[in-house]
């Protein structure tokens, strides 16, 4: 490697699940011939790297582990196959770090469900580092220019509800309803829809979030804290019940909701992954009302570089606040308390 990459660098690292999240110095790695080596500026805080930390999702980490999976930053080495990225391009660090390119589900563009992926901050060490590793077919490439604080969240958040939405199939003019809508994905997930011709109900708690929410475009805020009916209520705003609903809400009786008040013939689509949860619906209205229930993971390159690209026309915007990679274990404890209105973004210097 170039000799002006450090031999060591600082890293948020825990070594048993659920235990002390040490800030530590570690060695930075030399890349593999197919893999790059970025600079990480900054790394956005998802919901997802609690649950690894936590533990509590059935799907063991690497031990010990670096968590993280939006990182942006610059490319500092790459390996002797890497034709994609030079050296002091921009790149993202993602959920998906890499893939075997060659079953099934990667031949038919559907590489996140690759039985061999390796997932950044989970079973590799991801973004919560200054220098992290990535498969470089999987690295997002981002414009120079670029805020990379801004464009964190977007590796991941804004990757997965741009998706979501895609997934649930609804039309221009049509309405999505949006739970968590305040929280890190859910204000992304505003700003696509509204991009993409869509109208905005969302459902979440507080006056923060509500002002938040219709702030970023959203017609219609629905407190499911304080609604006596939250089912009459969405089904009274959207004129007959949405055409779609996107959960990245971290609790699993919004899921039961809203396939209650989602519109005949409309789909429920379900991102948020709380732990040991379930998706209920009652058959007969299920079946009769026509529903359709799907789930959506991340998205792969081509939803990568389109999520990216309405980033960096100004589309959507990540509203975020940037703390030093040091924080990280108060953001948890933020986030555990559903008190984040927004996206934490962690500095890598400091």
């Amino acid at each position: 490697m170039n000799s002006s990459i450090p031999k060591t660098q600082f890293a948020q690292v825990f070594d048993k699940t659920g235990g002390p999240i040490q800030y530590r110095e570690i060695p930075v790695q030399a890349p593999g011939p197919d893999e790059i080596l970025v600079n990480v500026k900054y790394s956005g805080v998802c919901h997802t790297d609690l649950h690894a930390w936590k533990g509590d999702w059935p799907l063991d980490t690497k031990l010990p582990l670096v968590g993280g999976h939006e990182g942006a930053g610059v490319v500092v080495a790459k390996g002797s196959q890497v034709t994609n990225f030079e050296i002091g391009d921009y790149a993202g660090i993602k959920w998906l770090n890499g893939s075997c390119l060659s079953c099934e589900f990667c031949i038919n563009s559907y590489e996140p469900n690759c039985p061999h992926a390796l997932l950044s901050g989970y079973t590799v060490d991801g973004s919560f580092q200054q220098y992290a590793i990535a498969k470089a077919i999987h690295a997002a490439p981002i414009p120079k220019g670029t805020d990379l604080a801004r464009i964190a969240p977007i590796l991941c958040a804004g990757i997965t509800v741009y998706k979501a939405l895609k997934e649930s199939e609804a039309k221009p003019g049509q309405w999505v309803a949006i739970t968590g809508a305040g929280g890190g994905l859910g204000t992304l997930a505003i700003q696509y829809a509204k991009a993409m011709g869509l109208r905005v109900l969302g459902v979440d708690t507080g006056e923060v979030k509500a002002n938040l929410t219709k702030s970023l475009g959203a017609e219609v805020f629905i407190d499911f804290a304080t609604t006596p009916d939250i089912v009459a209520d969405v089904i009274k705003a959207t004129d007959g019940g949405p055409h779609a609903v996107v959960n990245v809400a971290v609790a699993e009786k919004p899921f039961e909701l809203s396939c209650k008040y989602v519109r005949p013939r409309g789909t429920v689509v379900v991102v948020g992954l709380p732990a040991h949860a379930y998706v209920k619906s009652e058959v007969f209205s299920t079946v009769v009302k026509s529903i359709t229930i799907k789930g959506s993971y991340v998205g792969n390159r081509a939803d990568t570089d389109e999520a990216i690209d309405f980033f960096t026309r100004g589309l959507v915007e990540s509203p975020i606040k940037i703390v030093g990679l040091t924080e990280l274990p108060k953001v948890f404890e933020l986030m555990q308390k559903g008190e984040i209105a927004g996206r934490y973004v962690l500095d890598t210097s400091k």
